[in-house]
């Protein structure tokens, strides 16, 4: 199991409840593929830097999670299909002083 981070951009038009519907839509599909959500940060809605899809802002989510390596293009997928996610950033847990 490898560490990941994943910044998450959820369509403003959902009230707080409807995003954490989402998030927990995002901790089900890491633990269906046999990974873990370690920690979820909620940062609110920001402003986005440039429109997209129309959107000048958005519910922006920080999570950390771990997950077998080939079930990454699996997840990636599934987070692509999800049509109340703006962007997704998926990137590896730096090891800094390791």
């Amino acid at each position: 199991m490898k560490r990941y981070e994943l910044l998450t951009i959820i369509k403003p038009n959902m009230d707080a409840e409807e995003a954490d519907k989402v998030i927990a839509k995002i901790e089900e599909s890491v633990k269906s593929l046999g990974g873990s959500v370690s920690s979820t940060d909620k940062m609110g809605r920001k402003k986005l830097a440039h429109d997209i899809q129309n959107f000048r802002d958005g519910h922006y989510v920080a999570q950390r999670l771990e997950l077998d390596p080939s079930k990454v293009a699996e997840f990636k997928r599934q987070l692509s299909l999800n049509e109340n996610i703006l962007r997704t950033m998926f990137m590896e847990e730096s090891k800094v002083g390791a």
